[in-house]
Order: C-alpha cells, then structure tokens, then sequence
C-alpha cells in the first residue's frame, strides 16, 4: 500500500509539474485540435470549389453539355469567357483552370474525328491542379463517350465489373486524415512528455531529491507512465468526440472503448521509450533529436502510411517488434472497420508484450542512471 501511495502521490507531482509548463500544455492542445484537422483537410485529393473558366468557340448541345457536368463541390459554376480574357484571369489567379472548347466540336466528334480540347490549369495552386485536371479530363470523356452513345451503337463489354467502396463509399481523405493523425500524437506525445519529465527534473535539481526519498526506480517510473499516458489518452479520447466525430463528422464505425484500451497498451510501450530516452538524453535538444529518429522509422514502417504488405519482407519481420506496427493494425480496424475483441485479440497481446520488454529495458536503463 505504501508504494501504490508513492505512485500515487509522485504521478500528481507530475501531472502539477506538466500544468506548470505552458509550452507542453499548448503543444497538447494544438496536436489534439488543429494539427488532426489540418492533417485531414489540408491538401484534398478531389478538388473543392476549384474556380473554372470556359471558352466555348462551339456553342453547341455537348459543349453545354459539358459546362453542365461541372458541379459542386468540386468545381463552382463554370464562367463563360472569351479567348482575351482567358490569359489575363489566369495571369491574376482568378481561374484555376481555364477550358477552350474549339469551333465545330460537336460535328469533329460524330464525324468521328479527334478534335483537341485545350485546358490550362494555374500549377502553383499545387492542392487542386493535379486532381483537378484528373478530374475535368475524365468529366469530359464521361460526357463525350455518353453524348456519342446516343448516334451509335453502344459497344457491349463482356464482364461488367461491379465496384463497391466498403467502408469509406465517397472516399473521403478526411476519413483516414484524421484517424491517422490521431494515432500519431498519442505515439509522439506520449514519448515526449514521458521523456521531458525527466529532462525536466534532471535540469531543475528534482532527481536529486528523489534518489534520498523512500521511493524506488520502479515506483518513479510507474507514476511517470501512468500520469503522462492518461494526460494522452484522455486527450486523445476528447479529439475523437470533438474533432473527429464532432468538427470533421467522422463516423467512427467501432468501439472507442475497445479503441482506448488498445490505446491505453500502446502507450504503455511508448511512456517506456520515452523514459528510456530521456535516460540517455541531457538535454531538451538531445530528446528532440532521439525522438525524430525514432519516430520516422515508427510511422512511416508501421504501415500508417503505405500498407506493411508493399514493403520487403526483412521490413515487415523487424517492425513486428515496434508498438505502433501493431497498433495501427488495431486502430484501423477498430475506428474505420468496426472490428470487436475477437478481431484485433492479437494485436492486443502483441501491443502487451512489446510494452513489457521497452518498460523492462527502461527500468533497467533509469536504474543505471540513478546509480
């Protein structure tokens, strides 16, 4: 009972000190709030309201045809223009892409011919010009291939490939954005405020009255854990309530309870490496550096960002042994799958044992170091 009561008393210590530092307060409440928004809405993969002009040399049925097909949210309604004032809207940025449909398009078209549709798209509006001329090309054969069908006969393919989208039927980024973002400032977080905490205390003379207290590494170690991971996992469970499903209406498809003890597993192996870091670490600066090496390969190996199956297979053998490998298995499957304890049990159990070899290794670490 003693030592849960060290535990106890010496994790509130922490949590006060954390209060005490405003700069990891915001940093807190920045990576929680508008840095998972930015991630999901900054750079769309389909263009939204992108500005279009037409310069309609034709004036024919498919060519209204085709100033019909841009709708929004994709595109705002197209403005009709004439070839002199095309340059000179882009030239001032008013009109991301710019549309010349040339005289006698309609007849070239079911003359059988290839007429040239000229587009010009402002390129230094990076977040819409490559989708956006995706986009408009494939509007204009759609509506080309459908206003041609009508004069000819309709060539019948032999399978008709049926495609449905399971889980996320619009394809929206904002979808994935958001939950992966997530899972990034619990595993960021997590190790920086486990590993400041002890910068902190070797830099303010603290450790010092720790080591003639009657507390031991573990007891320290064990507060450290509990109160910086429930700082993040409580953070992490207000930015699924409020930005995900609230501010960028996510559906979460599974459990979040099921999500947090998963969660709350992860962050057990990662308060660990961010003791373990901040045992080696003499400085701020020093964990920032540590932290950024870990973190790259953690995140971009994972399999957070290109499925683990696409990468070589010494690859996916060696990130079996990092946490976030196994987290982001259960993360995706709990938040956009829907997957229940009988799905993601394994990665459970993985997330457990990882977490019980980096706290062991860190304890050992923190024991030398006190010495």
């Amino acid at each position: 009972m003693r030592s849960l009561g060290n535990i106890i008393q010496l994790g509130i210590k922490e949590l006060r000190s954390l209060w005490r530092d405003p700069a990891l307060v915001l940093l807190i409440i920045y990576a929680f709030s508008a840095n998972i928004y930015s991630s999901a809405m900054a750079i769309p993969e389909s263009p939204h309201r992108a500005s279009i002009a037409v310069v309609d040399e034709d004036r024919s049925q498919l060519s209204g045809r085709l100033l019909d097909a841009f709708q929004l949210p994709y595109f705002v309604p197209p403005v009709r223009i004439d070839q002199a004032a095309m340059d000179a809207g882009m030239d001032s940025g008013k009109y991301t892409f710019t549309l010349d449909i040339p005289p006698n398009f309609q007849r070239d078209v079911l003359g059988g011919k290839q007429p040239t549709i000229q587009l010009n798209v402002d390129a230094t509006q990076i977040s819409q010009a490559f989708s956006g001329a995706g986009y408009i090309q494939q509007i204009i054969q759609d509506e080309t291939t459908t206003f041609v069908s009508r004069y000819r006969t309709d060539t019948v393919l032999p399978v008709d490939a049926v495609v449905r989208m399971a889980f996320n039927p619009n394809l929206e980024r904002s979808w994935f954005g958001s939950l992966t973002a997530v899972i990034d400032q619990i595993t960021m977080l997590s190790i920086i405020l486990t590993g400041a905490a002890l910068i902190r205390e070797r830099e303010h003379g603290t450790i010092e009255h720790l080591l003639v207290m009657p507390v031991t590494p573990l007891e320290i170690m064990l507060a450290k854990v509990w109160s910086m991971g429930l700082v993040v996992l409580v953070a992490s469970a207000l930015a699924l309530r409020f930005v995900v499903e609230g501010l960028l209406a996510v559906p979460v498809q599974g459990s979040i309870a099921l999500f947090l003890l998963g969660a709350a597993l992860h962050l057990f192996a990662t308060t660990s490496i961010g003791i373990f870091f901040g045992t080696v670490a003499r400085s701020m600066p020093q964990l920032g550096l540590l932290i950024i090496l870990a973190l790259i390969p953690l995140q971009i190996l994972s399999g957070e960002v290109t499925p683990r199956e696409s990468m070589p297979m010494l690859i996916q053998v060696i990130m079996l042994a990092a946490p976030t490998t196994h987290f982001v298995e259960l993360a995706q499957s709990i938040l956009l799958r829907g997957a229940n304890l009988a799905i993601v049990w394994p990665q459970l159990l993985g997330l457990l044992a990882i977490g019980s070899v980096f706290f062991l290794s860190a304890l050992a670490r923190l024991r030398q170091s006190l010495q």
